[in-house]
């Protein structure tokens, strides 16, 4: 008998569209099948403009992120080619027109960055749904509507970029851009690589501005021994963060954020054990100083969901608890006038000329401790220990006296 003959496979692209105009990250994303029969495709490739073949994620629903910032401005070629083990298939190419803007068209110097890994693919309790997504897009609009926050300069970082079925739960069904969105932010998975391609972008653009203001939030899973209660083995470790396919330690993030000249930086990490993200490790207390992250400095303010010894908490449909509660101080007016207090718990203000109707990120920090501490529903959560370091408008005690207001 003849062998039988070979078929090459079959490859096309669902995301981008042809012509398309795209900025920032890009998940491409293609269906590849082989006549040979289901399993057939080994390996799917893509190929930007001029650069080599990269291997895609995936084969019969594949992906690929692409930062388009070191591509330059214009018409870009993207191909794909997908490969049986015996042989490719025709090489499929789509163009698409890049077109990243150096500055706001609304004159505004203020950036948002919002990173979230919640959803890994083990199947276990580790799992915290897509709550935190979408208390990003809450934060988000409300940046837009009431802060005057550029819809060009707001990032979402979620999972792999994938938006899967059951709360985060079920398999994958569409990529974050792909749904339709209220406004045209950008969006893509909270890989390393594009966290720290988006950071270091959002720094370089923010560094042309005098003026400019700049928040960030990260939520997720922090690194920690959830057994250990008193410390949760962090007394000579960093905290770290999570994200997609690696871990972003307090240090990386501080070396990334080195060179931001930004007065006006609100930085929040929502997740166990991070308060080392501010330099604090519980009761206010700072960390051992060969362990700085080098993130607080001045004009900036680095808030974190947890203390470095405790564990977090998250609502796998409403996102970290420490976050919703700040968020609503914020924008509820509920915490006006709102301060420190013995260790930083939070003090309600004892008279109406304490509240000034301008909310700062502080106050909203005090106000979610205080409620942390005295809400009776909250009991189980009284012990995540919110961290605070204000070096806002300059570091030392009695030059951070005045509080940052964000969109001023």
């Amino acid at each position: 008998d003849e062998p039988e003959k070979n078929h090459p496979p079959e490859v096309t692209f669902v995301f981008p569209d042809q012509d398309q105009m795209v900025s920032d990250i890009v998940k491409i994303t293609g269906r590849a099948s082989d006549p040979d029969g289901v399993g057939h495709v080994q390996k799917v490739e893509v190929k930007v403009n001029g650069s080599d073949w990269v291997e895609a994620e995936g084969t019969d629903i594949w992906s690929y992120d692409w930062v388009t910032y070191k591509s330059g401005e214009g018409v870009v070629p993207i191909y794909a080619r997908a490969w049986d083990g015996a042989a490719y298939s025709e090489v499929v190419e789509i163009s698409v027109t890049v077109n990243n803007a150096i500055s706001s068209e609304t004159g505004e110097h203020k950036w948002a960055v919002f990173v979230i890994s919640a959803n890994f693919p083990e199947q276990n309790e580790t799992k915290l749904g897509n709550g935190g997504l979408l208390l990003a897009e809450e934060m988000a609009a409300y940046f837009i509507e009431s802060l005057n926050y550029p819809t060009s300069n707001i990032y979402i970082l979620f999972d792999d970029g994938w938006i899967r079925a059951d709360n985060g739960y079920g398999k994958r069904i569409e990529i974050l851009q792909q749904r339709p969105h209220s406004y045209e932010i950008s969006y893509g998975g909270a890989t390393e690589n594009n966290v720290k391609s988006i950071l270091y972008h959002v720094v370089e653009e923010a560094n042309q501005f005098s003026d400019s203001e700049v928040f960030l939030w990260f939520a997720g899973h922090g690194w920690g021994d959830q057994n250990n209660q008193i410390t949760g083995g962090k007394i000579l470790e960093r905290s770290g963060l999570f994200l997609w396919d690696e871990m972003l330690t307090d240090r990386e993030l501080g070396d990334i954020l080195y060179s931001l000249r930004s007065d006006e930086t609100c930085i929040i990490v929502d997740a166990c054990f991070s308060g080392g993200f501010a330099d604090k490790s519980i009761l206010d207390f700072p960390t051992f100083f060969l362990l700085n992250s080098g993130i607080p400095g001045p004009g900036r303010v680095v808030m974190t969901g947890a203390s470095k010894f405790r564990p977090g908490y998250a609502s796998t449909t409403q996102g970290p608890l420490f976050s919703l509660l700040w968020f609503e101080g914020l924008t509820s007016g509920e915490a006006d006038g709102f301060r420190p207090g013995v260790l930083s718990v939070g003090k309600p203000p004892r008279f109406s000329f304490s509240k000034d109707r301008k909310i700062s990120v502080e106050e909203a920090f005090y106000y979610a401790r205080y409620v942390l501490r005295n809400n009776e529903y909250l009991d189980d959560y009284d012990e995540m220990e919110p961290q605070i370091n204000d070096q806002y408008p300059h570091r030392g005690p009695l030059r951070s006296k005045a509080e940052l207001v964000l969109g001023e």
